[in-house]
């Protein structure tokens, strides 16, 4: 088995991590953001390929699996040739395995490329290019010059993609020469952990980012009662390690804890700990509730973040709108009417949505959206794009309202919140028993996640997959406003006020 530069760096994050993946890979949670990482990260590997021109490839496969001592081989033939760039360049010492992203001929030498999908730089990388450098000088090979290659989010596309201007390229040899000391003691000490058997013992501390955001997230915390101090709600990480690391996590211990305590997360601890009817305020309720007034559109937004950009006037990863769904009221007790819309596979869905939300969202009407921040700029932003429309979007911009605010500022709480109000986390708390609310029970595409790996993928599916997609797309963005219209009755019956 080789050591990768991808273990490497899991050593440099976390020991933890890199022990895990190769003893114990089943326990860890897959998710939807990280194959979109994956995907992206493929995709702006492919595309930095071609930066500095001509370049071969030597990536191969046997068996479905890399062809790792071919491409090795591979290497040396374009080494000894006159391959002015070489693709994934594969080399090995002792079982150290690294392929280099670019690695390019010069005068005396060779340098080393690395590409990243991400718009900054990181600690992480420069380990990553320290490894690899050690890895070709212990087999012969001469660099003279390590470089970082990252998305320039301030690239504009005008419609002819322009390598030169989506990458920016850093000279990172001084930071690397700093790193490349380290890399012998880090691999002996890897090398030892790995190959023991013994699970080791490292804490949950600052290398594991946020709750929840590695896959080994649930695994590493399987000793802490549930809830604990990491299920507070919008309190920083740092302070929830701090309080870890001192033995106050559970909620128990936390009820004496002043600092963590405000008004949400005091009305938390204390519907964990005890039995609580659900906590409503009514007048409060109706205060919010007055601001609203009839026609009601209860709009949600789908949308993708393109690493390399593919409509014309966007930057890598802006947020593009693909999709909306739009349930409406026009009056007290009226029909619930809907209306959506979904764009075509392959096109640009700017024009046809800013469009559409003009056609169903007249001008000076409440719009309710959950967690508005996120309607309101994709709406201001697509005012930017059309100008010609810009009057209409930006009226609707205007007129949004936020859903959220009677739970963020708690005039309405349940235990099952926890210490999260996404719509995903309110709406099984007040509807527990109802699966027509069940994101669970929807066919294939069940959060946000999974919707924007979907609108990608379908200009390659066949005719019937695309149908299907399609259905689901549209099925799960309807639940989203459905969701928020029985949301809003919840507050109204708490207020006081009747509903249909």
């Amino acid at each position: 088995m080789y050591f990768s530069k991808s273990k490497y760096t899991d050593f440099c994050q976390c020991p933890m991590l890199m022990w895990l993946r190769q003893h114990k890979p089943g326990v860890g949670t897959a998710n939807a953001s990280a194959e979109a990482r994956a995907r992206i990260g493929s995709e702006v590997g492919d595309l930095a390929m071609g930066y500095f021109g001509d370049y071969v490839e030597v990536t191969s496969c046997r068996d479905g699996k890399l062809d790792i001592p071919g491409m090795i081989e591979r290497t040396r033939e374009e080494i000894a040739g006159n391959a002015p760039v070489i693709c994934e360049a594969s080399f090995c010492h002792e079982g150290l395995f690294c392929a280099v992203d670019l690695l390019c001929r010069e005068a005396g030498g060779w340098s080393i490329y690395e590409v990243k999908s991400s718009t900054h730089d990181n600690a992480l990388y420069l380990s990553d290019i320290a490894y690899q450098k050690y890895v070709l000088e212990q087999c012969g090979l001469r660099v003279t010059g390590t470089y970082l290659m990252y998305i320039d989010n301030t690239y504009i596309f005008d419609g002819t993609l322009d390598l030169r201007k989506l990458f920016r390229v850093i000279d990172v040899a001084e930071q690397v020469a700093e790193k490349l000391p380290e890399v012998a003691q880090n691999l002996t000490i890897a090398g030892k952990l790995l190959a023991d058997a013994d699970e080791p013992d490292i804490r949950v501390d600052a290398q594991c980012g946020k709750p929840h955001e590695c896959e080994y997230w649930d695994y590493c915390t399987r000793h802490l009662p549930q809830p604990n101090v990491f299920d507070l709600y919008n309190l920083w990480f740092s302070k929830m390690l701090a309080l870890y690391h001192k033995g106050i996590y559970t909620f128990e211990a936390l009820t004496t804890e002043k600092s963590v305590q405000n008004v949400i997360r005091t009305m938390q601890i204390d519907h964990a700990l005890h039995e609580q009817e659900p906590h409503f305020e009514p007048e409060k309720l109706r205060e919010f509730l007055d601001t609203l007034t009839y026609p009601l559109y209860f709009l949600d937004f789908e949308s993708v973040q393109p690493a390399v950009p593919k409509y014309v006037g966007t930057k890598p990863y802006a947020q593009i709108p693909f999709q909306y769904s739009l349930h409406i009221l026009e009056h007290e007790g009226g029909e619930l009417l809907h209306k959506e819309f979904l764009a075509e596979a392959g096109t640009d869905p700017l024009r046809p949505i800013a469009e559409a939300l003009c056609r169903d969202i007249p001008k000076d009407v409440t719009v309710l959206a959950y967690n508005k921040g996120f309607e309101c700029g994709r709406l201001r932003e697509l005012a930017g794009y059309f100008p010609d429309l810009a009057e209409h979007l930006l009226n609707i911009s205007e007129n949004v309202r936020d859903l959220v605010v009677p739970f963020r500022n708690g005039w309405y709480y349940n235990k099952r919140m926890g210490g999260s109000f996404s719509i995903k986390s309110v709406l099984p708390a007040i509807f527990p028993d109802d699966p027509s609310l069940d994101y669970h029970n929807l066919e294939g595409i069940h959060n946000g996640g999974e919707a924007m790996n979907a609108f990608p993928a379908m200009e390659q599916m066949s005719p019937e997959e695309l149908a299907e997609t399609r259905k689901n797309l549209l099925k799960y963005c309807e639940l989203d406003t459905y969701a928020m219209v029985k949301v809003w009755e919840a507050l109204k019956a708490a207020a006081g006020y009747e509903t249909a």
